[in-house]
């Protein structure tokens, strides 16, 4: 992997893990916001309104530095850390696993959460399939008609992604491209008269 890739799974997953009567159920999703993990919180919760614990971890950014754990009610760092553990250990992030727990009567004792919350962590991502993803910096360019052609032949040469794109009176495209090109692009893009990039 070079500097501005990483690693995440590109669809929902699921795990589960059973013992002593309790059910661990693991749900892996692509995320990449807080608010998406809080809406998708929120979503499990009414579904699965009589669990006794909706515990999760996950990790935001190309670089994973955004990262939070939930015990929710569970002892300290028993059920999210071993959650976070797993998504470090196969090095994922844009990645929430949650872990609903259903209570069996038996007490699991710590290193039994700890084994639990991992194993079903560890059951979801098993099924996911792990992808690739670059880091990408993403701008508008404004440009006239006049200089169209010059602005076109250079996202051929570039091959950016191209996200929106604008034809009125004047013309504007949003582009998205890896970190590492993207300066290479932009000084050219400035060469072409009068485009603006935003």
């Amino acid at each position: 992997m070079t500097d501005d890739t990483y690693k995440t799974i590109a669809a929902p997953a699921k795990g589960v893990y059973k013992e002593k009567g309790s059910k661990f159920l693991a749900f892996a999703y692509p995320v990449v916001s807080e608010d998406g993990v809080h809406s998708l919180l929120l979503e499990l919760k009414k579904q699965y309104y009589d669990a006794r614990h909706h515990c999760y971890a996950y990790r935001l950014g190309p670089d994973g530095a955004a990262w939070r754990v939930n015990d929710d009610g569970e002892p300290s760092s028993s059920a999210g850390r071993p959650i976070l553990r797993q998504l470090l250990s196969m090095d994922l992030t844009n990645v929430v696993v949650f872990v609903i727990r259903y209570f069996g009567g038996i007490k699991l004792g710590i290193p039994g959460l700890i084994f639990a919350y991992r194993a079903a962590t560890a059951d979801a991502l098993a099924t996911a399939e792990v992808i690739e993803k670059t880091d990408n910096n993403m701008f508008t360019i404004h440009f006239a008609y006049a200089v169209m052609n010059d602005v076109m032949k250079l996202i051929k040469d570039e091959e950016p992604d191209i996200i929106e794109q604008n034809f009125d009176l004047s013309c504007s495209i949003t582009l998205s491209i890896r970190k590492t090109k993207s300066d290479m692009l932009t000084d050219k893009l400035r060469k072409i008269e009068s485009l603006e990039i935003k």
